[in-house]
């Protein structure tokens, strides 16, 4: 993992999120800046874009910002590699769990709505396919 610094504009086009939703993250302490430049730009690292990057995909599938903020710090615990004790440790796990099962659910109403988003296009499809040419 690089140290290297990007500004805000650069995150923005490598997460495809708008300068205001960052700032918005930053605002909430979701995601801060890890540094400010001598002109007092945001400055951020892979680790912040990464993190940008599980709350860009947390957000469509209706997750609150203090999920996010949940989510965030107990994967920051586990990947922190500092000392936890058994029953943190297993506590932590249980938690990020209970949140890939929660997408996993929310995956699966997401393939019914296709489906069904699928079967209406087709349906319209066969309408125009039938509709009298004038």
């Amino acid at each position: 993992m690089s140290d290297e610094h990007m500004r805000i504009g650069e995150v923005a086009a490598r997460t495809d999120l708008s300068l205001r939703t960052i700032r918005h993250y930053e605002d909430t302490g979701l995601v801060l800046p890890s540094a400010r430049s001598q002109g007092g730009f945001r400055l951020y690292t892979e680790a912040d874009v990464g993190r940008l990057m599980v709350i860009r995909r947390m957000k469509p599938l209706g997750f609150s910002l203090e999920e996010m903020r949940e989510l965030l710090t107990a994967t920051d615990r586990l990947d922190a590699g500092g000392p936890l004790s058994a029953a943190e440790h297993a506590e932590l796990v249980e938690r990020v769990r209970g949140f890939e099962e929660t997408v996993q659910l929310r995956m699966a109403e997401l393939r019914t709505q296709l489906a069904r988003a699928e079967e209406f296009a087709a349906t319209l499809r066969g309408h125009l396919t039938r509709a009298p040419v004038r």
